[in-house]
């Protein structure tokens, strides 16, 4: 089912150090409406969905939130690259550095760890899908206030391109919410 091609959905390449902003970042690594949680949520949520239709929709958009995270990590990657201890102490990085040192580690940018109650599944394909679109919105405006935080063109393209996603993954779940309201006339919508 999954296939991983070693390469970025989109090139990652930011040159300059910016911890401030790695931290910023995180909210899109391990946050409740982050790459992460969009990822386990729409892998889960798949198995409840009526038809093959949906349940290949939710693996498809699902996978590419997987390749997000991978874009969001490069970055923090390069962001935190050769920073000194120092450097993470003023960022307020120093209890990441402290607990796994420059490596990743799922937390927002307050440092609240990943949690699974993030993945919100109920078993109801309205109710998921509802909460998927609004999960995508708060996704782009979480990129488009990062993208207000920095003037990097390093930044601003691997953001603005993942905002993007936000809305194309929007709209998807918005017809296939639309065709099922006619196909399974959910009493809901009588």
């Amino acid at each position: 089912m999954f296939k991983y091609v070693k390469k970025l959905e989109y090139p990652v390449n930011v040159q300059k150090k910016d911890l401030k902003m790695a931290k910023n970042l995180l909210a899109q690594y391990g946050g409740p409406d982050g790459e992460w949680a969009a990822a386990m949520r729409y892998l889960n949520q798949r198995f409840s969905m009526p038809d093959e239709r949906g349940k290949a929709l939710l693996t498809d958009i699902g996978t590419e939130e997987m390749s997000h995270v991978e874009m969001i990590a490069a970055m923090v990657e390069q962001l935190i690259k050769g920073a000194s201890i120092q450097e993470l102490e003023e960022a307020g990085l120093s209890a990441q550095y402290v607990e796994h040192d420059h490596a990743l580690f799922p937390v927002d940018a307050a440092g609240v760890p990943y949690t699974a109650t993030y993945i919100e599944t109920s078993g109801d394909w309205d109710a998921d899908l509802v909460s998927d679109m609004a999960a995508e919105k708060r996704a782009k405006v979480t990129y488009e206030n990062l993208m207000r935080m920095t003037e990097d063109p390093d930044l601003l393209s691997p953001l603005s391109f993942l905002r993007q996603r936000e809305v194309v993954h929007y709209q998807r779940f918005k017809e296939l919410r639309e065709y099922y309201k006619e196909v399974y006339q959910k009493e809901d919508f009588k």
